[in-house]
């Protein structure tokens, strides 16, 4: 499962970064590459998404994207991590989940990550210092 989470998320970079969006190729933001793996990964998405705003961690005082991450995904503490987990990231202390990647790689000197960039596209990236203080949890897909 978690090699075919890497293999399926490597299919979309180069993706345009997409607000909400959640399609090959066509674009997609972090969440929607996530839905997007899950899809080709898992099957059919097991609940609904409400439409939401760009700032929506920091108006809606809840922990949706972490919420919504124990519902269907298996918690991996950051020392059992994989390539193929999904992690989510603070984006400052004491801020709601925002953001999400799914580890490419965890072999090499530096682990590696596919995410949507903001006003860019789906890349692979370095996940260096800047990142790893910001990581709040580890998922992995369902079997």
């Amino acid at each position: 499962m978690c090699a075919a989470a890497v293999v399926v998320a490597r299919s979309w970079l180069g993706t345009p970064y997409r607000h909400q969006a959640s399609m090959k190729g066509v674009g997609a933001d972090c969440l929607g590459l996530v839905r997007g793996v899950w899809r080709e990964v898992v099957g059919a998405e097991p609940e609904g998404l409400p439409a939401y705003s760009p700032d929506w961690a920091e108006t809606g005082g809840r922990e949706t994207l972490l919420e919504a991450a124990g519902r269907w995904l298996r918690p991996v503490s950051v020392q059992a991590m994989r390539a193929g987990d999904v992690l989510l990231f603070r984006m400052s202390p004491g801020a709601a989940v925002k953001h999400c990647a799914i580890l490419s790689d965890c072999g090499g000197p530096e682990p590696r990550m596919i995410h949507a960039y903001w006003g860019r596209a789906v890349v692979e990236s370095w996940m260096g210092t800047w990142w790893r203080r910001r990581l709040a949890a580890v998922f992995r897909f369902p079997d």
